[in-house]
């Protein structure tokens, strides 16, 4: 049978056959050249991606920076005014010592108090932050409660806390009041304190 089919036959079967893998193969290559594409785009993707992480690390870094600091602008702000405030509220100090620190035995990080006004009796632990929230109260409280402990030289004073912020908000600052926490916050170029006449001071 085979010998009896037309030459002319034959070749347009090959032909045809020739012309449909060199289709196919120019598919595969078209399609393997998509699929390199779109692993590019996607290379391009996880790149910015991780650019964009990494711009984020350095802002938070930046920003944690700038808290810092501005915790320490308040610390220079309240400093120099604190002694005349207490005086203004009966409390009679006479000294302000800054960033007082404990550490145990092995030199390890204990405690550290911002600013401390001290009299022969008396002692006010100032925490100072640029921006002050309820969890900063609540771990100023923690280390009143502590403090005697840390520092036994202050064992028989008077002891009460205050928060001193940039940016006091006016949920937090009554809760500061209502645990007995002098609120010292800023008004203008000054600082204040803002409890009111009815208020009366926790001593730990």
């Amino acid at each position: 049978m085979l010998e009896n089919m037309p030459k002319n036959g034959s070749s347009d079967f090959f032909r045809d056959v020739k012309e449909l893998f060199a289709e196919t193969t120019r598919q595969f290559q078209e399609t393997d050249r998509k699929f390199q594409e779109t692993d590019k785009k996607f290379q391009d993707t996880d790149k910015k991606f991780q650019d964009t992480d990494k711009k984020f690390g350095e802002l938070r870094r930046l920003i944690s920076q700038l808290g810092s600091r501005l915790g320490d602008f308040v610390e220079e702000m309240v400093r120099p005014a604190a002694v005349r405030l207490f005086h203004e509220r009966g409390v009679d100090v006479r000294q302000i010592f800054q960033n007082v620190t404990r550490y145990d035995d092995q030199g390890r990080f204990v405690m550290e108090i911002d600013l401390l006004a001290v009299d022969t009796n008396t002692a006010v632990a100032i925490e100072c932050k640029s921006h002050c929230s309820v969890e900063d109260v609540k771990e100023h409280i923690e280390r009143l409660h502590k403090f005697k402990d840390c520092f036994p030289q202050y064992a028989g004073f008077q002891l009460y806390g205050a928060m001193a912020a940039m940016v006091m908000p006016d949920d937090v600052a009554r809760f500061a009041y209502r645990q007995g926490l002098y609120v010292l916050a800023q008004s203008g170029n000054t600082i204040q304190i803002r409890n009111d006449s009815a208020f009366h001071p926790k001593q730990w």
